[in-house]
């Protein structure tokens, strides 16, 4: 796959393909607006961590690991939308059970890089 291995990049691409069956789902019912919302945030989550393992610096590394974060907290928007709406006859608490999964692993990596760079600057 990539030379990135870890927990957060597994939940990512994981969480990834599940948005992927969520969104030919959705596709199926017709719901074609908010499922491309889905698709595009759900699956950018992984990408910048991917990104985040190419990162040049540590400021670079919190910097993609924060859009990451930022993405999940934006699927996890749309899935409770999706859900809340009742626009679709999908089940969706494992998507976001694994959304909210995901927010806390970046939010922790996002605080430990940040705090980290804070003592560098020191």
């Amino acid at each position: 796959m990539n030379d990135y291995q870890g927990p957060v990049y597994e939940k990512s691409f994981e969480f990834a393909l599940a948005i992927i069956e969520l969104y030919k789902k959705l596709i199926d019912q017709k719901e074609y607006v908010l499922s491309k919302q889905i698709l595009r945030s759900g699956t950018s989550v992984g990408a910048n961590i991917v990104e985040a393992s190419a990162a040049y610096s540590k400021g670079d590394f919190a910097y993609r690991m924060s859009v990451a974060s930022r993405e999940a907290r934006e699927s996890n928007w749309w899935l409770l939308l999706l859900k809340k709406s009742q626009l679709v006859a999908v089940d969706l608490n494992d998507e976001i059970e694994s959304c909210d999964e995901l927010i806390k692993l970046l939010t922790s990596i996002v605080k430990t890089s940040q705090n980290s760079l804070k003592k560098n600057k020191h």
